[in-house]
């Protein structure tokens, strides 16, 4: 992971065609670490198949992702460094929650604002090299060099922070529930600004994937989940932690340097349970 210093940034673009990246505002953020890489199959398969925690209690049925009826990887690419994918954000969440019982250190999914602050890495540009999407090979695995598929992790180059696929490959959760007006209700200069999930759906995903053209790659581009990707699982009910028509959404973790209290951090994950 990489420890990123707190600081302020414009969040938004004034100069894309989508409204829900206008306008563009201040965000102050606090400092934390965030993956260098998104998560990998190796790594997630670690707390998948893990039966204990490291109190010695059996690892439970409700904070682990049951069994995929289907191999969900769609013969993308499994062991030696691909992104876990087809995940749903509870799945990701309580990965981070295991890392919390193995470590005793908080982690987390960033929030919007965070993810886009890591992103720009101090630029304002529409990607965080300019403007140049001729230049996006070189950075990302998107529609036009994807050959469909995601790809493994870290065979780009970086942003300017030392953080690989934050445009493409797998697109990326956030906490936040969506809103398409997040910016309008935002107010200048507002503290690590996040919006708390208060339904399933919508809730944001950022950094595009291999399967999008090359403007939904921009560091501001919004995306939001849908009901649609998980409309193949013939599970009733429906399996909450797998999508089978979310093959391209993936996720990074953070870990915040000003770590919460036990009670805090546990409301939080029991938050994602819960909706």
């Amino acid at each position: 992971m990489i420890e990123l210093p707190g600081g302020v940034f414009t969040m938004g673009n004034n100069l894309s065609a989508s409204p829900s990246e206008k306008p563009a505002k201040k965000i102050t953020i606090s400092p934390f670490w965030i993956g260098a890489f998104e998560i990998t199959h190796d790594q997630f398969d670690a707390f998948y198949k893990d039966e204990e925690t490291s109190q010695g209690s059996k690892v439970d049925a409700v904070t682990r992702p049951t069994a995929q009826y289907i191999d969900l990887s769609w013969n993308m690419g499994k062991e030696g460094g691909y992104p876990v994918n087809s995940m749903s954000v509870d799945g990701a969440m309580m990965f981070c929650r295991w890392l919390y019982e193995k470590t005793g250190i908080f982690y987390r999914l960033p929030t919007e604002a965070e993810w886009e602050y890591a992103c720009k890495a101090g630029t304002n540009t529409n990607y965080f090299f300019g403007n140049d999407a001729s230049k996006l090979s070189q950075f990302a695995w998107f529609k036009t060099n994807s050959n469909g598929k995601y790809q493994k992790v870290g065979s780009k180059k970086p942003n300017p922070w030392g953080l690989y696929d934050m445009l493409g490959n797998v697109a990326e959760w956030t906490m936040d529930q969506y809103d398409a007006e997040y910016l309008k209700k935002t107010k200048d200069g507002e503290n690590d600004k996040m919006i708390l999930p208060a339904s399933r759906y919508p809730r944001t995903i950022r950094g595009g994937s291999y399967m999008d053209d090359a403007k939904k790659l921009f560091s501001s581009s919004r995306q939001f989940s849908d009901v649609s990707w998980n409309k193949r699982d013939p599970q009733l009910p429906k399996s909450r932690w797998w999508l089978t028509d979310g093959m391209f959404v993936g996720f990074r973790i953070v870990c915040p340097v000003n770590q919460p209290t036990r009670e805090e951090a546990e409301k939080i994950y029991k938050l994602y349970l819960g909706n």
